[in-house]
């Protein structure tokens, strides 16, 4: 029997190198953004809002008040009662979107002139503000790559669905939106090739490098994409931390035996301060978010025309790191978020996480350092951009995304209850394992680790 690496180093140092080139060995990067206008106009798409009547294959039941596919496939939208949370809202209702199904997000890389390329998509969703945006090689969900939709094939799935032997980089199970999505995951996977790739207009090899200039675009480098580019393996971990890894990983399971959420699925219909209209299904205060529906033309699409629902949030959000220097190390400021959709209710999310318009009116359960963020001084924002959440079940989905340097008198050692310094090798660390880190502290750490800081 052959025996095999345990571990392979040298993926993340040659990955290391595909990060500090800036310039790319098959597409400039300021081709890239006339690229995507290219591709925007060139394909027709187009996205107008429907009432629910109006959808086609999605309806209503009339018992459940559940809103689904007459297939059964895609996904559902249904009631959530969650209770235990943490003020200021400890019990509520809402809509969720159920889709019990892992999907793929996968990153092909292959090495030209001796540095690793990967295969960039310039894909549509309807939810996408401007919508065609720079996507993972692919990003589908089971019901397209088993051709649920009856449309085309995906392309470059073969390489993820069926990977070489020794081709997988990097392969494992992230959660998605827990406010918006119950218990979803997908597959976040890196597979390097050394075949040649047949090649299309709809993508383009670009160095990691290249992707981090990009990320200080706004709404150009999607969701998925940062998911999986936040899993790359860094090639040098972090020696020093104000807390050891143990007391990490301890502090996060004390958060989770705390916040034993009680998360009951119910009927759409039975969703309590939620009103269903022919056009949207709204919370009675106008805040948190709407179930909309939507018709869609998408000329690169698998299917060419659909309709569906999405969920549209109320204002834009904001998500920040504040971030000190401790002991000449950089470290994070992360906190224990709480969300019902979540599979263990708790995971490792940014210093701030929310929609400042949905709490108004509550003085005393504002997020604590959300001042701190939104008026910090240019001088003390380290990165910002504003990104767009996954465009395939989400419209119009956007929030500011900071990384702030703090003083120690705003943000002390001793971290408040709830939140915990790390450093972004401890939080690579943890994302590592699937379901520690929530989607929007790993766009964070992709911003970190990849994109121009000022």
């Amino acid at each position: 029997m052959t025996l095999t690496r345990r571990a392979d180093a040298s993926a993340a140092h040659r990955l290391a190198r595909s990060a500090e080139d800036l310039a790319g060995a098959r597409t400039m990067t300021a081709e890239v953004t006339e690229w995507i206008a290219h591709r925007r106009a060139a394909e027709h798409h187009h996205v107008r809002p429907i009432p629910f009547d109006a959808l086609d294959g999605w309806s209503f039941d009339p018992g459940s008040g559940d809103l689904g596919h007459r297939t059964g496939r895609f996904f559902t939208v249904q009631g959530l009662r969650v209770t235990g949370g943490p003020p200021p809202f400890p019990a509520w209702d809402q809509p969720i979107i159920r889709q019990p199904e892992a999907g793929i997000l996968g990153l092909l890389v292959k090495e030209f002139d001796g540095v690793p390329h990967v295969l960039m998509q310039a894909k549509m969703e309807p939810g996408n503000p401007g919508l065609v945006q720079l996507s993972p090689t692919v990003q589908a969900t089971r019901s397209n790559f088993t051709g649920a939709h009856r449309g085309a094939a995906v392309r470059y799935l073969e390489y993820f669905a069926r990977p070489a032997p020794g081709s997988v980089l990097v392969d494992v199970l992230q959660s998605e939106h827990g406010s918006w999505f119950l218990h979803k995951a997908n597959r976040n996977m890196i597979v390097e090739t050394r075949d040649e790739v047949p090649e299309h207009e709809d993508f383009r090899w670009l160095t990691l490098g290249q992707i981090g200039e990009l990320l200080g675009h706004d709404n150009l480098v999607n969701m998925d994409a940062r998911s999986v580019l936040s899993c790359v393996p860094p090639a040098d971990g972090d020696t020093e931390a104000l807390h050891s890894d143990t007391e990490v990983r301890s502090w996060l399971t004390a958060q989770r035996a705390t916040h034993l959420l009680r998360v009951d699925r119910i009927p759409l219909a039975e969703v309590r301060g939620w009103t269903r209209t022919g056009t949207a299904v709204s919370h009675d205060e106008g805040r948190f978010f709407r179930v909309v529906a939507v018709a869609v033309q998408a000329g690169n699409r698998e299917v060419g025309s659909w309709t569906q629902p999405l969920f549209e949030p109320v204002g834009e959000g904001v998500t920040a790191f504040v971030t000190r220097r401790i002991g000449g190390v950089r470290h994070l400021l992360a906190r224990a978020r709480v969300e019902g959709g979540l599979l263990q209710s708790v995971e490792i999310g940014p210093t701030v996480q929310c929609t400042p318009g949905n709490y108004a009116g509550q003085p005393d359960g504002r997020p604590p350092f959300l001042d701190l963020v939104r008026d910090a001084p240019p001088a003390r924002i380290r990165y910002a951009a504003v990104h767009s959440e996954e465009g395939g079940r989400f419209l119009r989905a956007e929030s500011r995304y900071l990384i702030v340097e703090a003083t120690a008198q705003e943000a002390p050692d001793e971290a408040p209850p709830g939140f915990r310094w790390l450093t972004p090798g401890q939080l690579a660390d943890l994302i590592r394992h699937g379901n520690h880190v929530n989607v929007q502290a790993r766009t964070l750490l992709a911003c970190l680790r990849y994109a121009p800081w000022k």
